[in-house]
């Protein structure tokens, strides 16, 4: 106040005193040479409207701005320091900007704040340290050489105010200076209030910082209690907590930055409203010289006292942020420590806990290994047992097959005794048919004579009458060879059928294809007990497997059927085997032959191909039809060839367009036992060529495919259907024969076959279908009167109905690879076919009548 006694009396009120420095922490600086500055005349001109009269008007001329006008310029914005973090930079601006005791570092670290916010959403760079941010460079720093941003112009009205200022600024009167520095008092107050409401929600923040960590600590301790009894993950879940407890943590941290953002950004609105009084103040200083140059020490006293008071209070509120972060990064890692010690007492608790769970399975496993050795002990007693017995069935068995033999040998010898006479009756036949032409011609030769010699002798009427009567003796003995031909012929039907139906109704035969030279390396162990004319066992041998012991065994698989070949075996070997079926076929029974296995083992080679079953069954079908002939027999033959892809009938034969279109159905009579298909191709075959061009249509049509198993491999099961329908003129005896040549799609794993898409669709209706078709055997198999059979659970075994259910004469081809890392599914097709080897089917019914 004694500043102010030696001035004139005005009328103004002398400034209020404002709180002082002291009260935050830090009283009032002196004034510099800067602030000295801050008496020279304003940089704009004011206009001459607000021009009080009576006060002298100040000299126009262009004085060095003041320290604070200077400071209040916008400058450009600083560019922010590389690093991993952004969020630090902003509060080392700041911090330096208060140190450095001027209010035009702050200013300047302020006008860059928002911008520097804006990067700050990066969740790693708010919580890691990163190197500190280059001082900015303010007006203290004399970076007057840089280019200055371009303040946002002022919205202007008729007195040049905002009209967003407060209804007390802009309505006083410009020598009202009592009113404006009570209003400075409000505004003062004002934001006192509202730095101390700022205050206080920090510390509510705090406090929820506080206790949400506790609550963060209190569940990791719980996780971590939980996680006992989760020994193999308890360091991962230790972690994922742990990392958890950081993310929540950091969390936190960044919440307070954007707070302190937000706290930032309101003092700047405020510092910019002071800044905007300050401005309309010095301009009504201008229009009242004398009032300004009485109050402008007072007034600037003021400003600068509010200005400091600022700075202390963002000084104090960066200084408790940083603060608050370091008590959090502390407490994190207080926590991280206390976590790893907690996972090292746990491991080693485990470490302990496994070594005597290990000590207690040790002697569980000697207890466990005596009382095996004893039940092996008691399983050799019994199994001794169940050998002595099973030598005794073993006997009994023998005796009743050396009897089953006697009687088929006895059936041989009658078979070949009838083969016998039926040859010495053809021979007899063709002697007699020889004399009878040579009759025939000595006859042609007698009639001309009787011509010129009709009245000649007596004697020569006798020799006529002679040679007609020889004649006619040769002719009846003739027609009775044939009848006893024919006789013959339904003998030899009659034992052939006995003959077939002693080896079984449904036979099984084994072929294992030649490895290929590359696949050399990689043969399985297979081997031939009984090699020979007629091999019936085969023998696979394991991989070599090292037990618990340190024992190394070699499993060994043996399996018996009716036939096994080699990969020696030639086609021409395996037809002759089944030779007898088409001679069936031919004699009026329904014949199935079809090939099981894997894909890759030679099925479709073995059915399909040039020297392959299809054909040379054709063939010999043509051969034995030619010589039926002169027996009375006609035949006629129709094939049909079909596919079963995936579970739709396809006609292999009709046009390649309409493959997929048309819908073929099954029918079944039950009256005749038959199956027929509706809409199906149907193609007479009068040569064998015709079957090898029916061949090469249906080859072209069939589904193929390349998979990891087998470069073309049949992605659909086909059914070659071959009716014979036979017709004895002399006898009037008819029968109706059907030969089904089946080639199933082949048996694959997945994970070996590497099918996709399309491909993996068709691989699950073969296995499906498959599955089903081992569905249907075993149920035949179990023996029980009207036992529900599925054959409607697909369509493969639906059509093949009557071939399969005791109406026909069945023989099943098991194909297998000789490759060792095909020895899962080798024994898997293997089993199966000893599974169809264990069924016993019905009797076959032949389909013949006598004509009306």
């Amino acid at each position: 106040m004694d500043s102010h006694e030696n001035l004139k009396p005005t009328g103004i009120k002398p400034p209020s005193k404002l709180p002082a420095l002291s009260a935050i922490g830090r009283g009032l600086s002196e004034l510099s040479a800067a602030d000295n500055n801050s008496r020279a005349m304003p940089s704009s001109v004011v206009p001459t409207k607000h021009k009080v009269s009576g006060l002298p008007e100040p000299a126009q001329k262009l004085p060095r701005k003041a320290t604070l006008e200077r400071t209040a310029d916008p400058k450009s914005k600083v560019p922010a320091a590389p690093g991993s973090r952004t969020i630090g930079a902003p509060k080392a601006t700041t911090a330096a900007g208060v140190r450095n005791g001027t209010y035009s570092s702050s200013v300047s670290a302020a006008s860059t704040r928002q911008t520097r916010a804006n990067s700050n959403s990066s969740f790693a760079n708010s919580y890691s340290h990163g190197p500190r941010t280059t001082r900015p460079q303010t007006s203290m720093a004399h970076s007057r050489s840089q280019s200055h941003q371009t303040p946002a112009t002022r919205p202007r009205t008729a007195m040049d105010n905002d009209d967003s200022d407060p209804p007390s600024l802009s309505k006083r009167k410009a020598w009202d200076t009592k009113g404006r520095l009570e209003d400075m008092e409000a505004l003062y107050t004002e934001l006192k209030q509202q730095m101390e409401s700022t205050s206080t929600e920090r510390e509510n923040m705090k406090e929820n910082v506080e206790s949400y960590k506790a609550k963060s600590m209190s569940a990791t301790l719980a996780s971590i209690s939980y996680s006992l009894h989760e020994l193999v993950i308890t360091r991962y879940i230790t972690q994922q907590k742990s990392l958890k407890l950081t993310i929540t943590l950091a969390t936190a941290v960044h919440e307070l930055d954007a707070m302190r953002v937000q706290l930032s950004t309101k003092v700047d609105s405020y510092r910019s409203e002071l800044e905007d009084t300050r401005l309309k103040l010095t301009q009504s200083e201008v229009a009242l010289d004398a009032a300004k140059k009485t109050h402008a020490f007072e007034l600037k006293d003021l400003q600068r006292q509010s200005e400091h008071e600022l700075k202390d209070l963002q000084f104090q509120h960066e200084r408790e942020t940083m603060r608050l972060k370091q008590d959090a990064e502390r407490k994190s890692d207080e926590l991280q420590r206390k976590l790893d010690a907690q996972t090292s007492d746990l491991k080693r608790e485990y470490e302990q806990k496994h070594a005597e769970m290990k000590r207690e399975l040790e002697a569980e496993l000697e207890k466990e290994r005596q009382l095996r050795i004893r039940e092996i002990s008691d399983m050799k007693t019994e199994t001794e047992l169940h050998r002595q017995n099973a030598g005794v069935d073993l006997e009994r068995k023998e005796r009743e097959m050396k009897e089953l033999k006697r009687e088929n040998e006895q059936l041989q010898a009658d078979l070949e005794r009838k083969t016998t006479l039926e040859k010495n009756l053809r021979d007899k036949l063709s002697e007699a048919s020889a004399n009878i032409m040579s009759l025939e011609s000595s006859n042609s030769a007698m009639k001309a004579k009787i011509n010129f010699l009709e009245s000649d002798s007596q004697a020569q009427s006798s020799a006529f009458g002679e040679l007609q009567k020889q004649m006619q003796e040769a002719i009846d003995a003739a027609e009775e060879a044939k009848a006893k031909l024919r006789a013959e012929e339904t003998l030899r039907r009659k034992l052939h059928n006995q003959v077939q139906e002693l080896k079984g109704n449904i036979r099984v035969f084994c072929r294992v294809r030649p490895p290929s030279e590359t696949e050399v390396p990689q043969a399985a162990e297979i081997a031939y007990p009984d090699a020979g004319k007629d091999s019936k066992e085969v023998v696979i041998q394991g991989p070599q497997q090292k037990s618990a012991m340190g024992t190394i065994t070699q499993s060994t698989s043996p399996f018996t059927f009716d036939r096994v070949f080699g990969p020696g075996s030639q086609n021409a070997e395996v037809f002759d085997e089944i030779s007898q079926l088409v001679q069936s076929a031919l004699d009026g029974y329904n014949v199935c032959i079809f090939c099981y296995g894997q894909t890759g083992s030679g099925k479709t080679y073995t059915m399909s191909s040039v020297d392959g079953m299809i054909p040379r069954a054709v063939r010999q079908i043509y051969e034995t039809a030619q010589g039926l002939e002169e027996k009375g027999w006609r035949y006629k033959m129709e094939g049909q060839f079909v596919e079963v892809y995936n579970e739709n009938l396809n006609d292999l034969l009709g046009r390649a367009e309409e493959l997929d279109k048309k819908k073929l159905e099954i029918r079944h009579d039950p009256v005749k036992k038959q199956t027929t298909i509706t809409d199906v191709t149907t193609v007479a075959l009068d040569s064998p060529e015709r079957v090898q061009e029916m061949l090469a249509s249906a080859s072209r049509n069939r589904s193929v495919a390349a998979t990891m198993a087998n470069s073309r491999s049949s992605r659909s099961h086909s059914v070659f259907i071959l009716k014979l329908k036979g017709e004895n003129s002399i006898t009037g005896e008819r029968s109706e024969g059907t030969l089904n040549l089946v080639d199933l799609a082949g048996s694959e794993r997945l994970s070996h076959s590497g099918a996709t898409g399309d491909r993996l669709k068709e691989t699950q209706n073969i296995n499906r279908s498959l599955s089903c078709l081992g569905d249907v055997i075993g149920a035949l198999g179990s023996g029980k009167e009207g036992a529900h059979v599925p054959y409607r659970n697909s369509k493969l075994t639906y059509l093949l109905q009557y071939s399969l259910g005791g109406n026909s004469k069945t023989l099943m081809f098991v194909m297998i690879s000789p490759l060792q890392p095909h020895l899962h599914e080798t024994l898997t097709s293997l089993k199966f076919a000893t599974k169809v080897h264990n069924t016993h089917i019905g009797t076959a019914k032949r389909q013949a009548k006598v004509k009306d």
